[in-house]
């Protein structure tokens, strides 16, 4: 029988991060004096009772991630995460069913985008926060888990990498708590100066984080229905591309920059293909909306 319970322990501890993070948007309630605050208070105690009895239940000694406990931990941590990440969704003045609920934190947390609300610009300021960590969280994916298990990574831990990571360029850095701290930390970095130049050209502080958050994981989510044709602005328009351009090329190969190898970028064949797709795709879009204006 296989040995699952080092994937039920880090779950358990997924769900104790999940409900910290919860207590971004109670906070922000607070301060915008919103109603929802308790929804997200409550909905963080049960998570985090749930991941905490998760933690401790299936507690060992020795954890060790193997190949198959990966994948199995790859997916049944989005759908766990997702299921509790609905709650305030259901709870809270959104008012949506569970379905529509576990829809949208399904959407934010794999960074599809597609949402069910259709009243964004009515919504309180906690559960618009809120739709847009699951996306930020999401964007930065499998690194998330590995920051998570990084006190308990064994031999098999470079393995959880490889489920949606699959590249050569990590050799390259031979510890892997310094190349998850990196890319976190440029993750974070891009997010925040994307944020600081939305901030600069015209959005409001609360805009501009949400919609850092779910440029660079390249999600989509907006806190308005209209979403950047709200703010009317062709700078904001032209820095969302440039930072959506960035969160969809491989960190990896970031990385390698920084660290002196300044043609890893040039000669990546993935960059490369996307940038073929990108030209492609734009000349195509161009010549489409120009015949149809000429008609």
């Amino acid at each position: 029988m296989r040995d699952f319970r080092s994937v039920m322990h880090v779950i358990g501890l997924l769900l104790c991060i999940e409900a910290v993070a919860m207590l971004i948007p109670m906070l922000t309630d607070l301060i915008y004096k919103n109603s929802d605050w308790d929804i997200f208070l409550l909905s963080a105690l049960v998570t985090f009772f749930i991941g905490l009895m998760l933690y401790y239940s299936f507690k060992k000694e020795k954890i060790i991630i193997k190949v198959r406990q990966a994948f199995v931990l790859t997916i049944l941590s989005w759908i766990i995460i997702a299921f509790f990440a609905c709650l305030p969704f259901v709870f809270s003045s959104a008012s949506l069913n569970y379905t529509d609920s576990f829809f949208e934190s399904i959407s934010g947390i794999t960074t599809t985008g597609a949402t069910v609300i259709n009243n964004l610009d009515q919504l309180q300021h906690g559960i618009l926060l809120w739709r847009s960590l699951l996306q930020w969280f999401g964007g930065i994916g499998i690194i998330l888990l590995a920051i998570a298990i990084l006190p308990t990574l064994q031999i098999g831990g470079m393995q959880l990498l490889h489920m949606e990571q699959d590249d050569p360029y990590e050799k390259t850095l031979p510890k892997i708590n310094q190349f998850v701290i990196e890319i976190f930390t440029l993750y974070s970095g891009l997010s925040l100066i994307c944020a600081l130049l939305y901030y600069i050209n015209g959005m409001n502080g609360f805009d501009a984080i949400t919609h850092a958050m779910t440029t660079i994981s390249t999600g989509g989510f907006s806190t308005h229905n209209s979403s950047f044709a709200y703010f009317d602005s062709l700078n904001i328009e032209i820095i969302s591309i440039l930072f959506m351009i960035i969160g969809s090329l491989p960190f990896v190969v970031f990385l390698k920059f920084i660290h002196g190898d300044r043609e890893s970028i040039f000669k990546d064949d993935q960059i490369k293909l996307f940038f073929i797709i990108l030209l492609i795709l734009i000349t195509i879009t161009s010549i489409w909306l120009n015949l149809s204006f000429v008609a």
